[in-house]
């Protein structure tokens, strides 16, 4: 009895506990949301326990005193508000995220940046496309101790003056992008200790001639025109993880602090490489540096030094001016796994380094970590034995678009002249050096012949050969990675059924034979566990239904249009229907009967039907033939009579 009190007055006392604690606040309304309801003013009858509200998407021009004093979130943004009341924020004690973005803010200044200086607890301020001017961002950003994030983006801003962000000095994000700034003052964003992120993309900044945000982690610089980016060297620590300086100007690789955390850089859609060699670009930059900072002489490669120590991981190359390989400076980037060179102008990636300082020792360069290469759509024809050496860990490697010729890799009994004749005179492109290599693509570059052992001694397990509509594939081209292709791609490379010949392959789960004139597929890929499998457009008329059988283990995902199919053959399509094999363009797909085409749909309903077609045109074969035969037998039957009567009367003659 005692025990039952006990835990009924426990039970009173938590609830009670939990009255004081969250003052009913589990009870209470959190959010409310009148947003694209066509409000033309704000609700009068608003919950005055609102915490978050949101009138987003509406047509409010006005707004008034709300007295919400458990408001912590407000939403405007999307309407045609350009008044606001001086004491419409006076009662929203708690206000901490306000969202205005998409109105009309530029008007009204007085009045609506005096109703700011009530909000000084704001963390969150979103006032985007307002067509603010440089004073009246001042103006609303006045008495804002704990703003924290900040987004003025598609406004008219076009300076940043040092005492704009003088009174919230705790901001850690700042999004001005799509503005017209061309001028930052010293000291605008130096004195943020605490902020990490920066963007000013799609703005007018020429160039960055001494980078000096020592806390700030992520910057956006993309889409200005920034001819260079420079830092001074010192030994203090910057934390700039991620640079963005895509889409810009540049003509050089940027001088990045010395002593970073940088990992991730940006530098697709420049001018990078348009002064032709490597070495005339990082003499010309060092040059800049010295001019920049006012020494007399060049001391030393500030831009390889520099880059010596950063820790990148991926760097963005793409759509630049490279007509050469930066060999010495790309090397010098120790951790470096990702590197896109795709959409330059190289034509062959040549082993053009400063000799080692002993004479005729060549100098070798290592790739230490790189394992993703991309390096589509250069109008590459060779590539160097060398760079390929010092391609330590790649794992893969795009080259679609391309002029490679796979080469045969020697065998080691042949001999090692044969082997360097191979290496010296020939432009094919050595796979079998890339030990390490699991995805090759090859789409597109018009290889007239994929010899044997192209790619023994890689460990492929993906393989795009698309788009080759003259290549030739000897009978051992695979030789080697048989047992390891997952993926095989080889659509659009015009090719019969008697120019396919596939080994057995028990690891491959996806292959693409689609665009092509294939009428049958090989029996060797009965041993494949395939989960993914083309044919479409090509000269099928039927598939093998024991095969189809075979490879229904592991098959869920088919696709089958555009082909000849004959109904009356189908068997294989019902087969496929039973198992429940996903065929995506089935809609798509017809077949043919001796009345014309039907959907395969339409046969999977009935499949009797076509080949009742098929029967009834034996049927109308037969009769012809039933006719053909009796008028045969009359003829001869007639025949017989006429030569009996002209027999007798040649022998009446006679006598």
């Amino acid at each position: 009895m005692v025990r039952h009190m006990f835990s009924h007055l426990l039970l009173l006392w938590s609830f009670s506990h939990d009255l004081c604690i969250t003052g009913l606040t589990h009870l209470q309304p959190k959010e409310g949301s009148w947003n694209n309801q066509s409000l033309y003013s704000v609700p009068l009858d608003l919950d005055v326990r609102l915490r978050r509200l949101d009138l987003s998407n509406n047509f409010i021009r006005q707004l008034h005193t709300l007295a919400l004093p458990y408001l912590e979130q407000l939403d405007l943004s999307s309407n045609q508000l350009d008044l606001i009341s001086e004491g419409a924020f006076e009662k929203l004690a708690r206000l901490e995220e306000l969202n205005l973005s998409r109105n009309a803010l530029n008007n009204n200044l007085g009045s609506n940046t005096k109703a700011f200086r009530y909000i000084s607890r704001l963390r969150s301020l979103d006032i985007s496309m307002n067509r603010l001017s440089d004073d009246a961002v001042e103006l609303y950003l006045q008495n804002k101790p704990f703003l924290d994030q900040l987004k003025m983006t598609g406004n008219a801003v076009t300076r940043l003056s040092h005492k704009l962000f003088k009174e919230s000095k705790g901001l850690r994000s700042i999004t001005i992008d799509d503005n017209l700034i061309s001028e930052i003052e010293q000291g605008t964003f130096e004195t943020l200790n605490h902020l990490e992120m920066l963007n000013l993309a799609k703005n007018n900044l020429a160039n960055i001639c001494d980078f000096k945000l020592h806390q700030v982690k992520y910057l956006n610089l993309s889409r200005n025109s920034v001819e260079f980016f420079v830092t001074r060297e010192e030994n203090r620590f910057y934390m700039l993880e991620i640079l963005d300086l895509s889409h810009n100007k540049l003509i050089y690789f940027p001088i990045v602090p010395k002593i970073n955390s940088l990992k991730y850089l940006y530098l697709q859609n420049n001018m990078i490489g348009a002064l032709g060699s490597e070495a005339t670009m990082v003499s010309e930059v060092n040059a800049l540096y010295s001019e920049l900072m006012r020494e007399r002489i060049v001391k030393k490669n500030n831009l390889h030094s520099n880059w010596r120590l950063m820790p990148l991981t991926y760097i963005d190359l793409s759509y630049n001016h490279f007509r050469s390989f930066p060999l010495e400076t790309l090397s010098l980037l120790s951790s470096l796994e990702t590197l896109n060179f795709s959409f330059n102008c190289l034509q062959n990636i040549m082993w053009n380094i400063r000799e080692h300082t002993e004479p005729g020792s060549p100098r070798q360069l290592f790739f230490h970590a790189l394992k993703y290469l991309d390096l589509q759509s250069n109008g590459l024809a060779s590539i160097s034995q060398q760079f390929l050496e010092a391609l330590k860990k790649v794992e893969t490697l795009n080259l679609q678009d391309n002029s490679v010729q796979p080469c045969a890799l020697m065998d080691d009994l042949q001999s090692s002249q044969s082997s360097r004749q191979i290496k010296l005179n020939s432009s094919c492109v050595l796979f079998g050096k890339l030990r390490t290599l699991k995805d090759l693509n090859l789409q597109k570059n018009s290889i007239e012949m994929l010899q044997s052992n192209s790619f023994l001694k890689t460990s492929l397990r993906s393989l795009n050969l698309a788009g080759n509509p003259n290549m030739v594939m000897q009978e051992s081209a695979f030789e080697g990675v048989q047992n390891t292709l997952e993926s095989l791609i080889l659509s659009e490379i015009n090719m019969t059924s008697s120019d396919l010949s596939l080994p057995c392959m028990p690891a491959l789960t996806h292959l693409n034979i689609s665009n092509n004139h294939l009428d049958m597929i090989p029996s060797t890929l009965s041993c494949s566990p395939l989960r993914e499998l083309d044919i479409t457009n090509n000269d099928f008329m039927s598939l093998n239904q024991s095969l189809i059988l075979a490879l229904s283990a592991h098959l869920n995902l088919m696709y089958i249009s555009r082909n000849n199919f004959n109904c009356c053959e189908g068997k294989w399509l019902t087969v496929l229907d039973e198992l429940k094999i996903n065929l995506p363009d089935i809609n798509d797909t017809v077949c043919f009967t001796s009345d014309g085409n039907i959907s395969v749909t339409e046969y999977l309903e009935n499949n009797a039907v076509p080949c009742l077609f098929h029967t009834k045109s034996q049927e109308i074969h037969f009769g012809q033939m039933v006719v053909i035969a009796l008028f045969l037998t009359v003829l001869i039957t007639v025949l017989i009579v006429f030569t009996r009567k002209l027999c007798c009367t040649q022998g009446s003659l006679i006598v």
